[in-house]
């Protein structure tokens, strides 16, 4: 009996997370033993520092196992404020920070506070995958901005400008990015604000990749450029990427209460808390040494210079050189059009299931990202498996 009939229109517009779906199908295919290598995870492939993990197991023994408040342990709001004052040079008070089961919950929460049907949220291109079906789910539009290669994948205060509407509630910005790499610098970030606040725009920031920069590149928050951005800013950032937390789920919010204690209401009605345990191991990454971090730092930026390096020296190829996060998003525009077995690749989400097919590679196409013609490799592997894939990669090609 097909019932899906009784499916609702929001859900029939939105589409799976394609990054969680290549990556299943990799793994799937690996559990057949077939000898895959991804591309595709967006986690690191480090374990959690034993210092973390030991807190959890403290948690455990100790019996932290029971229903917490809502909004996130004091504790754990407690070490996220001092984070934000020490690092970014931003105060908060307990009731505006929300912790969630991760920042795509945290961000979920908070679309579904802020955003009225018919409303526009505006999306610098590429994107994460999950913001225009999260923007859907919560009856708003997905408004996109196209930004290119040679501006480094970066939305200027002008292209901003031009596509505020009357029905601009939002702009959703990631620094690092995912898919690209690319970061805004405290300069580009003080002009895109400065529209924000010119037009009263609340500005979504989402920093998960903020410890994972290079080149000497200095982050810094689109909240600490002014008075008035913090005030339209909620800020969006997580443990899973800087300490190898993904499977723990562990993210957190930081902005106005008004909005916070909205996005704690939904959190409410849905998952309730946090999982006690992986709170105070959260506690312990934020509140403990941070040598881990730097090691998982320095071993990305090494595996990035490898990765790009031999991208660029394979024909058809062309690899833009990211100074955050841990992707890389070549370009293959030269390679579409060509013909395999008689078949023609027009599209990268062809030429990626070629590569699955073929190769034994596992990549994202750039379609989910609304970027056609470019793939995304995750270098959050090792350099063994990236020589082998690229190694694939090139003889494939």
């Amino acid at each position: 009996m097909r019932l899906s009939m009784y499916l609702s229109k929001r859900v029939q517009n939105v589409q799976p997370s394609a990054t969680l779906a290549i990556e299943a199908k990799a793994q799937s295919l690996k559990a057949q033993g077939i000898d895959i290598i991804s591309f595709g995870a967006g986690e690191p492939d480090f374990d959690t520092p034993a210092n973390i993990k030991e807190a959890a197991k403290s948690a455990i023994d100790s019996g932290f196992t029971k229903y917490c408040p809502v909004t996130g342990t004091p504790d754990l709001k407690s070490a996220i404020i001092h984070k934000f004052r020490i690092e970014n040079n931003l105060e908060y008070k307990p009731e505006e920070i929300i912790v969630s089961c991760g920042a795509k919950h945290s961000l979920y929460n908070l679309f579904q506070a802020v955003f009225n049907e018919g409303d526009e949220l505006i999306i610098p291109a590429p994107y994460w995958v999950s913001y225009p079906d999260m923007a859907m789910l919560a009856g708003a539009k997905p408004v996109i901005v196209q930004t290119t290669e040679a501006a480094g994948f970066k939305m200027t205060a002008d292209m901003l400008e031009k596509a505020i509407t009357p029905k601009t509630r939002a702009l959703v910005i990631n620094s690092p990015s995912n898919p690209t790499g690319c970061t805004y610098t405290v300069e580009e970030l003080s002009a895109i604000a400065a529209v924000c606040v010119r037009h009263k725009i609340l500005i979504i920031s989402d920093e998960i990749y903020e410890k994972l920069v290079y080149d000497d590149f200095t982050f810094g928050s689109i909240a600490a450029t002014s008075k008035e951005a913090k005030e339209l800013c909620i800020v969006v950032n997580g443990v899973s990427k800087a300490y190898a937390m993904t499977g723990w789920r562990i993210g957190y919010a930081a902005g106005n209460s008004e909005i916070i204690a909205a996005m704690g209401k939904i959190q409410s009605q849905s998952t309730s808390n946090p999982t006690s345990i992986a709170m105070k191991a959260a506690v312990e990454a934020l509140n403990g040494p941070q040598g881990a971090v730097e090691r998982m730092r320095a071993e990305f930026e090494s595996r990035r210079d490898f990765i790009v390096k031999r991208l660029n020296e394979i024909p058809g190829i062309s690899c833009f050189l990211p100074e955050g996060a841990f992707y890389v998003f070549p370009n293959i525009k030269g390679l579409l059009g060509k013909v395999y077995d008689g078949v023609k690749i027009n599209t990268s989400m062809e030429f990626a299931a070629y590569l699955l097919e073929k190769a034994k590679i596992a990549v994202v196409p750039g379609e989910p990202f609304g970027a056609q013609g470019f793939l995304r490799l995750s270098y959050a592997t090792s350099l063994t498996n990236i020589a082998k894939g690229l190694d694939r990669l090139a003889n494939a090609i």
